[in-house]
């Protein structure tokens, strides 16, 4: 398996990731989402489109994501991913990215609160949990 698959593995079903936006006076904040991602390697998730976040990545787009680790002592490897995003809103985007789990947030695709986030990763880290072997670095 390439680098590529091997992230898109990690990423096919619906993943936990802690996720860093830049606020307004230049800090970064983190918060869990849940992402998924296509064979392009596009990175998606779902959220209030009156969140901070949203805010945040309109006013700066530049964003940082971890994710692949559900249980420490389980663990084979994580992403480390730098990406641009950006806040979708066409009925299209939203219609494609509706599951059933989002039925319990919003009351339905058409929502206005409802809104996606596409991230372009142009730099993804895969590291395996090998002492002393570094990350292998994929990069757009």
């Amino acid at each position: 398996m390439d680098l590529k698959e091997k992230i898109i593995e990690k990423m096919k079903v619906p993943t936990l990731a802690a996720f860093a936006s830049i606020t307004d006076k230049g800090f970064p904040w983190v918060r869990y989402v849940m992402v998924r991602s296509d064979p392009d390697l596009f990175i998606w998730f779902a959220t209030f489109r009156r969140s901070r976040k949203v805010q945040q990545i309109e006013n700066e787009p530049e964003v940082h994501l971890t994710l692949g680790v559900t249980d420490a002592e389980t663990a084979e490897s994580y992403l480390q991913i730098q990406g641009k995003a950006v806040i979708l809103t066409d009925a299209a985007t939203k219609e494609a990215n509706w599951n059933d789990y989002l039925g319990s947030i919003f009351s339905g695709p058409d929502d206005p609160d409802y809104c996606v986030c596409r991230i372009t990763p142009y730099r993804i880290e895969y590291t395996g949990m090998v002492p002393g072997k570094g990350p292998e670095v994929w990069k757009a």
